[in-house]
């Protein structure tokens, strides 16, 4: 019948559903695990694989879908059941789930899953924070059904199941591909895909695009609207735009700011913007070294610092201000929150002369150069508004790659950066940034109070006590001051008007699966 349409109906109803994306760049890993692995392997391993459980939905003011950090559903996990004792997870597996080849999923298949994150590094590094340090822990109770056992009750554990590491593998498929020195299969799963997500992987061309095709016997959810997605790799920023005014792409990724304000100025296609979810920007300073050691040097650059100009340069306005509020004190227990800091120069200069640099001292500024499209105007403006005060600062641009390292040598004294958790607590939060010899204690804070407020809330099941012990903690991070937050970047996706359905996800990449057309 469809030969007798007439060939705009054919089109159309082609169009209807399919879906075309553009990004910058694509997956340099199919595998969920690994060291290095990018950001957009991540939407690939997300959309072909499923995981036990997944984060529920809320609905922004604008009406934009965002995931539900504090509320957990099953996926491929049809019901679970948290004994009293809150150590014992018992997950019941959807009957009728099969892969894309067509074999059941079974809790043999789970239970290799679960294993493989903890036999890889940076997997295991990452369940580490919800109590899960061994195989012994992954049960199969019979076919259908897996126990996960922790030696204390941990609030990260059900969110870890969420999260983006323990993908769902047929290990049937994956054991076949393994080796005596690979017994996980790691390289085959870096270019294949063994799962049983709501798309299949029907071609890749490296570097250039990915074809992923609905896979209509998936049952952990509603089918796509989508039967068809075409995601391709477009480098050139303006040539992604003008993709989506043009019409010939659906979606465009990660717009930069003065692309997204504008796009949605123009109105003829949508932009959503939402400020991502822990992510943020900030100035770091290493608390540990002169002359950052002292808190009131510290503030007096947080009091210096000309934050609207910066919004506004660096990001269009375009994110989560984290600048203003209330200062010296919590407003709330989520974090980030504005630190309570707004541009005033006089209190400045005069914690400045506290702290005995009246006359001000020598810097350096560092950024690195994958971030120069928000960086560049904050460094500049950072380098004005402090020699106003008598700082004198020297901008230093380092070559990509180069920083982290530094950051992890605690060489570097003063710096603009950007990084997010992965977890919506503030404890997390906390001790991730705020806490330790890392180097993602950005700021070297080692102030004893907080950090025993740290140890201490890890397994605190008393919420009046954990939430007084995390309002102290903020109150202690605004007035110590050791890293200024700046604003929360916001995800500006460009859609057409036609394509609805868009969920914000905590990792950052598309959720195929609740788009449609219309």
């Amino acid at each position: 019948m469809t030969g007798l349409m007439p060939m705009r109906w054919a089109q159309a109803q082609t169009r209807a559903e399919s879906l075309r994306v553009l990004s910058e760049a694509g997956p340099n890993s199919f595998d969920s695990i690994g060291l290095g692995v990018n950001r957009n392997a991540i939407q690939l391993h997300w959309n072909t694989y499923d995981r036990l459980l997944r984060f529920g939905t809320q609905t922004r003011p604008d009406g934009t879908l965002y995931y539900d950090y504090y509320t957990i559903e099953g996926e491929l996990a049809e019901r679970f059941e948290v004994s009293e004792d809150k150590k014992t997870i018992t997950l019941h597996l959807r009957r009728d789930a099969t892969f894309h080849d067509g074999s059941p999923v079974t809790a043999e298949d789970v239970k290799w899953s679960l294993d493989r994150v903890l036999a890889i590094p940076v997997g295991k590094s990452q369940f580490s924070t919800g109590s899960l340090t061994s195989p012994d822990q992954f049960v199969v109770v019979d076919q259908h059904t897996v126990r996960v056992t922790t030696p204390q009750p941990d609030r990260f554990t059900l969110p870890n199941l969420a999260g983006t590491y323990p993908t769902i593998f047929n290990s049937r498929l994956a054991k076949s591909h393994a080796t005596a020195s690979d017994p996980w299969a790691t390289e085959w799963l870096k270019t294949n895909v063994a799962g049983g997500g709501a798309f299949r992987l029907e071609n890749h061309v490296p570097g250039q695009s990915l074809t992923l095709s609905r896979f209509d016997n998936w049952k952990s959810g509603t089918l796509p609207g989508f039967r068809r997605v075409l995601w391709q790799m477009v480098p050139n920023a303006q040539s992604r735009r003008s993709s989506l005014e043009r019409g010939d792409a659906d979606i465009v990724q990660d717009l930069p700011p003065q692309d997204a304000v504008s796009i949605a100025q123009a109105g003829k296609v949508k932009v959503v913007g939402v400020p991502m979810a822990g992510a943020f920007q900030f100035i770091g300073m290493n608390s540990a070294k002169p002359p950052f050691d002292n808190v009131k040097v510290r503030q007096a650059i947080a009091y210096a610092l000309p934050y609207q100009q910066m919004f506004e340069a660096a990001l269009f306005k375009r994110g989560q201000p984290l600048f203003g509020g209330t200062p010296n004190e919590a407003d709330g227990t989520a974090f980030p929150q504005p630190l309570g800091y707004s541009t005033d120069l006089e209190k400045a200069r005069a914690l400045l002369a506290e702290a005995g640099h009246a006359n001000g001292f020598d810097t350096t500024f560092s950024f690195e150069l994958s971030l120069a499209t928000v960086a560049e105007p904050v460094s500049l403006l950072v380098q004005e508004a402090l020699g106003k005060i008598g700082i004198r600062v020297t901008i230093e641009k380092v070559p990509g790659g180069q920083l982290g390292t530094r950051l992890q040598n605690k060489e570097v004294p003063f710096f603009f950066e950007a990084s997010a958790s992965y977890f919506s607590d503030p404890d997390y939060f906390f001790r991730i940034f705020y806490h330790g010899p890392t180097r993602w204690n950005f700021g070297s804070y080692n102030n004893p109070e907080f950090q025993a407020l740290v140890d201490k809330t890890r397994y605190e099941t008393d919420k009046a006590v954990y939430d007084a012990d995390v309002k102290r903690m903020i109150a202690l991070a605004k007035q110590d001051i050791p890293i200024i937050l700046l604003w929360q970047p916001a995800l500006d996706t460009g859609m057409q008007q036609s394509v609805s359905g868009y969920k914000y996800l905590f990792h950052r990449q598309l959720e195929l699966r609740t788009l449609k057309r219309g």
